[in-house]
């Protein structure tokens, strides 16, 4: 794998949050700030998912149809599972481009397949995040939050208890009837079924860079040379 010129997501994110910063009612503002640093404040890296830890098997709905399984994603290496939200969500729709264009042709020429996962479900309009961006890899719906609560890694947005039923379009795009997401995610795991590489973004303002994630490939690639 070679070095190329990354764009830096964070750098888009801030503008994000600039625009809205000009834009937003103050009050607005202020919950969605709260929101995002009550969620920083609670985590505990120590509750989701570790490096060295096993995956058992798993089964995610391809957005355009079909089933992708662990043992599909792994088949001829390791695989980089990114968790996001939804496909409305506006930060969602800087990453999984950005991740398009600035990490899978990196990854595909080193074997590495990549998966975006969020529990929206393909019947309520899952690939539309796809087709919007012509992403060159699959996005996949996990259904009911099994891999994500697996991980650890889901939370709720509305400060409802993760699981507990709540009413709203969040419960509806996922079909749980919840306000449970997966936190902003990338999980490397390797053609062994195990885990390489885990950063969780609480606040989903901030998310893993591509260089990040190459360079953990990269150390994938030594270790089996």
């Amino acid at each position: 794998m070679t070095d190329t010129k990354i764009e830096s997501l964070s750098a888009q994110f801030e503008a994000l949050n600039a625009e809205r910063v000009r834009s937003w009612e103050p009050e607005k503002l202020a919950k969605n700030i709260a929101q995002r640093q009550a969620l920083v404040d609670a985590f505990d890296p120590a509750k989701v998912v570790q490096v060295g830890d096993v995956v058992a098997p798993f089964e995610l709905l391809n957005s355009n149809g079909g089933v992708l399984t662990l043992e599909s994603l792994t088949a001829k290496g390791p695989t980089v599972l990114i968790f996001f939200r939804y496909a409305q969500c506006p930060a969602c729709n800087l990453a999984l481009p950005y991740y398009n264009r600035e990490l899978l042709p990196q990854l595909t020429a080193a074997g590495v397949t990549l998966v975006a996962i969020s529990p929206h479900l393909p019947e309520k309009g899952l690939d539309d995040i796809r087709e919007r961006h012509a992403l060159g890899y699959p996005v996949a719906a996990d259904r009911d939050n099994e891999l994500g609560r697996r991980f650890g890694i889901t939370f709720s947005r509305d400060e409802v208890p993760a699981g507990q039923p709540t009413p709203g379009w969040i419960g509806e795009l996922t079909g749980t009837g919840t306000s449970e997401f997966p936190q902003p995610a990338v999980i490397i795991i390797d053609a062994d079924r195990i885990v390489r590489f885990v950063n969780v973004s609480p606040d989903w303002l901030a998310r893993t860079e591509a260089p990040e994630i190459l360079a953990a490939v990269r150390d994938l690639e030594l270790q089996a040379a």
